[in-house]
């Protein structure tokens, strides 16, 4: 696949197929994955892979959570506050996704379906959970981490697999802990949902929006 093709052609997939993913495609795209830069080479990333029954369980317990209502308490805080443009685009890709779904807005059970699919990864057969040690300072840490997750979507599109970068995946650290045996000295950072992608489903194939280059490029020179 040309690099071009799978930057543009990469989505973010909400719904997956049943399908295994063989641990040697996953080892694959790791191996390659882990050329992506990081400042000074200090390469801080650890990953935690996900599949088959501490999944399973793990998705019931994070389904569980959501419906009794109980706050995330991630490891990295979600802002709360976005400078108005930000925030408009956010709204938007929301009431994009309700719409392709014809959920309307005072639909709460709707909404609640959605969420609930959230938490149980949109079906995806497993979970690459990205996290950094804690006394690395975080700032870069977080650079290297978009850099390498981006490489390994770019990977995984390459294999025919989707992926979803989640932080409804990482809502709750204390069942990561447990279920992914992460240990406590570690920051969880993100979770990024793959696997097969169910090409029939409209949350995987509506039309996708970018703002225009001259919106965000500045040319000096």
């Amino acid at each position: 696949m040309e690099l071009v093709s799978a930057v543009t052609g990469r989505r973010s997939i909400r719904k997956f197929k049943t399908k295994e993913i063989a641990r040697d495609i996953i080892r694959e795209i790791l191996e390659s994955a882990r050329w992506a830069p990081s400042w000074g080479n200090t390469q801080p990333w650890e990953f935690y892979v996900l599949s088959g029954k501490p999944l399973e369980e793990f998705k019931k317990a994070n389904r569980e959570k959501l419906d009794n209502g109980e706050a995330f308490a991630l490891d990295v805080p979600m802002p709360e506050v976005w400078p108005e443009h930000m925030k408009k685009r956010y709204g938007e890709i929301g009431k994009i996704m309700l719409t392709t779904l014809g959920i309307e807005r005072e639909d709460k059970e709707g909404r609640k379906r959605l969420y609930q699919e959230m938490a149980l990864l949109f079906g995806a057969p497993c979970l690459l959970v990205a996290c950094v040690p804690k006394d690395v300072r975080i700032e870069y840490a977080m650079l290297d981490i978009g850099l390498i997750l981006q490489t390994v979507c770019l990977l995984a599109y390459d294999r025919g697999l989707g992926t979803c970068i989640m932080a409804a995946s990482v809502g709750y650290p204390d069942l990561l802990r447990k279920y992914a045996l992460i240990p406590q000295d570690r920051r969880i950072i993100v979770g990024v949902a793959i696997g097969y992608p169910d090409q029939n489903f409209p949350l995987n194939t509506f039309e996708r929006k970018r703002v225009d280059i001259n919106e965000c490029v500045t040319w000096v020179g």
